[in-house]
């Protein structure tokens, strides 16, 4: 941040963290970890970011959105950095991230349809006893007996 017109278009950390939606703490962690440069600081020793740290952060909390990870995120800053055709590689990673939330959408859905199933189990227990409940919980009996156990009310 050496020449005067970098002081003046640099921004204190705490109006970057509401221009960028990311936390102060956030911010310092990206800079720690080397995803943000780190920032010049004033002559109070207040840290200020330049414009091209804010694009930065906003690359990166959009990154986030879209799912990828700090390693992916940090991979994507190299691959747009150099200056190269990097549309390939950048499809690889959104294919490979895609692929990633088909399989927990998938997990997701079997999660779904045994709560389901439970509640049913659970509802038709409620129907068919009686208030002592001697029977006992079926969802509980089944878990107890997929843990090698038996479970009675």
């Amino acid at each position: 941040m050496g020449t005067k017109k970098d002081v003046h278009a640099a921004a204190k950390i705490g109006s970057v963290a509401r221009e960028t939606g990311i936390s102060i703490d956030t911010i310092r962690f990206y800079e720690k970890e080397g995803l943000v440069k780190r920032s010049g600081r004033s002559e109070g020793g207040f840290r200020l970011f330049g414009q091209r740290q804010i694009q930065d952060l906003k690359f990166i909390r959009k990154s986030q959105e879209l799912g990828f990870s700090l390693n992916e995120i940090r991979e994507l800053l190299l691959v747009r950095d150099e200056s190269v055709p990097s549309c390939s590689h950048v499809k690889e990673l959104l294919e490979r991230k895609l692929t990633t939330v088909r399989e927990k959408t998938d997990e997701l859905q079997k999660l779904e349809a045994s709560l389901k199933s439970a509640l049913r189990k659970c509802a038709r227990e409620l129907k068919t006893s009686s208030t002592d409940h001697t029977v006992g919980c079926p969802v509980l009996n089944e878990l107890a007996r997929a843990a090698g156990g038996t479970h009675e009310d």
